[in-house]
């Protein structure tokens, strides 16, 4: 899902529903700053302290080190599969 009203694109990969008021604030505000490119928005957001937790910002030619490690990895994990991108369905919806 992608979040509307933005200058740069917001994909969510988060329930938009169950997201406050003051996450979705940040999110846009970042969103519409010069710099920023895209903003990815993951399962375990939610509001932070400078940047909303659960965020990947990408930026161009700028670097903000307060919206790195805010809450690295807050619920979420990696988990190795014995499965291959060819093995995937086209569309990813189930899956996430």
């Amino acid at each position: 899902m992608v979040m509307a009203g933005t200058k740069a694109p917001v994909r969510v990969w988060a329930d938009l529903n169950m997201l406050d008021y003051n996450s979705q604030n940040q999110l846009r505000h970042v969103a519409d700053l010069p710099w920023t490119f895209a903003v990815a928005v993951m399962p375990d957001v939610h509001f932070g302290k400078g940047a909303t937790v659960g965020s990947v910002i990408a930026m161009k030619q700028a670097l903000a080190p307060g919206a790195v490690g805010v809450d690295v990895g807050c619920g979420m994990t990696a988990l190795q599969t014995s499965l291959q991108a060819v093995d995937l369905p086209e569309d990813l919806e189930r899956v996430v």
